[in-house]
């Protein structure tokens, strides 16, 4: 049976005592909210021909946050209710303390709808979810006799927001989730690899469940595995590096794309600081965050500040034109809100958050790119990586990649790593392929212990210069 739309300020928090309540810890505050949250997940687990776990979580509460210059005061709980949401404004006050502050405009208001609202996890049967998963298990295994474990997850949520502010605004948002992951495991001459692919994004099941879907990940799975098999241990060097398109755009993600969010910039933390209008990368390389793209992962209707989401460019061309901000930043910076103020859910405050983070593409073929390397590696995907955001110093290790000498594409290699800083690999991209493209929807991004869903995507790139480690005497 559906649950009734969530609407706490028609219920349990009426709209004009919530209001009054709200106004009363905002008086001569600069911003603040509350933000009210409901969520609902599933997550289905099928590994080696058995349902390993079937989980359902649901949570509501809100967030009653109050700004005074540099200074926020938040306070939530899972008690939606009159009670706890004036103690909740008793904490958030003493931010404010004297005041002294003038209430910032509300946010500019949109009708745009990217997603649908539909629930995912009650639009389609239990009973069909787990057959899915059984589908692929055995189509997986049927691939190639080389398969040994199969493993695959389906996951999906829906999330409910509504945000109240002092002036009397009222935002809502509805966002679904969907996610199906296949993993793969070989093995031939005692030697097992593994290979996986999954995507998804806000959309309904019904396409992640069709054949002709999960047998494209269940191919693109094994195909990685068996590439895995044939591997050699990676060079290690100074070279030139393709990268891949799609999902390697997760190395421009960490390595810039936090270095570009207005917190770190306000603050003076980023290797970014102080160097807008100037040049930060090579010519022809143009970047942006864009939050507006229907049904991706990483997009939303609006903020959870209530902003609308944009497509905001950070560097064009080569020169740094704007940061990721919210609405705290922005004010202290006296620069526009650009819809990237995200949370993790109500227990948390808003911060500058990527949303789909890209580089646009160039004119080459992408085969050419690949063709010009003389001594390098073509990086196809990518793994787990860290990056340090004063710097811009990261570590990437690749799951697919081969070595390139001479333009001749040879064995794939195994335990690559890139290592590098992201402000000097900008302006060592020697040339764009034409082939840009966004990832398949799997993206999670971490920041001062609260996750987000992003996206991220860019063109074949080809970079001069970069580290590459690897374990090949």
């Amino acid at each position: 049976m559906e649950n009734a739309a969530f609407r706490p300020f028609e219920a349990a928090l009426p709209a004009d005592d919530a209001l009054n309540v709200l106004k009363s810890a905002l008086a001569g505050a600069d911003d603040g909210e509350i933000f009210a949250e409901r969520r609902k997940s599933e997550s289905l687990v099928f590994d080696d021909g058995r349902l390993r776990s079937a989980s359902y979580d649901a949570a509501e509460g809100f967030g009653l946050r109050a700004i005074n210059g540099e200074v926020a005061g938040y306070a939530h709980s899972t008690d939606v209710s009159m009670g706890a949401l004036k103690r909740a404004a008793e904490t958030a006050r003493l931010a404010v303390g004297d005041g002294g502050g003038t209430l910032a405009d509300a946010p500019s208001a949109t009708n745009r709808k990217l997603y649908t609202d539909a629930d995912p996890i009650g639009a389609m049967p239990f009973a069909v979810k787990i057959e899915t998963l059984r589908d692929i298990d055995a189509f997986a295994r049927d691939l190639d006799q080389r398969v040994v474990q199969v493993s695959a997850v389906l996951a999906a949520s829906l999330q409910e927001v509504e945000i109240l502010r002092a002036d009397g605004v009222l935002v809502r948002d509805v966002r679904p989730m969907t996610r199906l992951n296949v993993s793969v495991i070989v093995e031939q001459n005692g030697r097992r690899e593994s290979g996986s692919a999954g995507g998804g994004g806000r959309v309904g099941l019904d396409g992640l469940v069709d054949p002709v879907d999960w047998q494209a990940k269940a191919r693109e799975a094994l195909r990685i595995a068996l590439v895995n098999l044939e591997a050699v241990p990676a060079p290690a060097g100074v070279m030139e590096v393709a990268l891949g398109p799609g999902w390697p755009g997760i190395l421009l993600h960490e390595a810039i794309g936090h270095g570009l969010e207005g917190d770190f910039n306000r603050k003076g933390s980023s290797a970014f600081a102080g160097l807008m209008g100037q040049r930060i990368a090579a010519k022809g390389v143009t970047v942006l965050d864009d939050g507006t793209l229907p049904d991706r992962r990483g997009s939303i209707t609006i903020d959870d500040e209530g902003t609308p989401s944009q497509a905001t460019t950070l560097i064009e061309d080569g020169i740094l034109v704007g940061y990721m901000q919210d609405r705290q930043n922005a004010r202290l910076m006296g620069v526009t809100p650009t819809g990237n103020g995200r949370r993790q859910s109500y227990a948390h405050a808003p911060m500058p958050r990527m949303t789909n983070t890209y580089m646009m593409g160039g004119q080459a073929d992408p085969s050419d790119l690949v063709a010009d390397i003389k001594d390098g590696i073509w990086a196809v995907g990518f793994g787990g990586g860290q990056v340090d955001i004063t710097n811009g110093k990261f570590v990437f290790s690749c799951t697919e990649a081969y070595r390139v000498v001479n333009g001749k594409i040879g064995a794939p290699v195994k335990g690559a790593t890139l290592i590098g800083d992201g402000a000097t690999a900008l302006h060592r991209i020697r040339a764009l392929g034409n082939d840009m493209s966004l990832d398949p929807g799997m993206g999670n991004c971490g920041k001062a212990g609260q996750w987000v869903p992003v996206g991220v995507g860019q063109p074949t790139v080809l970079m001069d210069g970069l580290t590459v480690g690897g374990a090949a005497a």
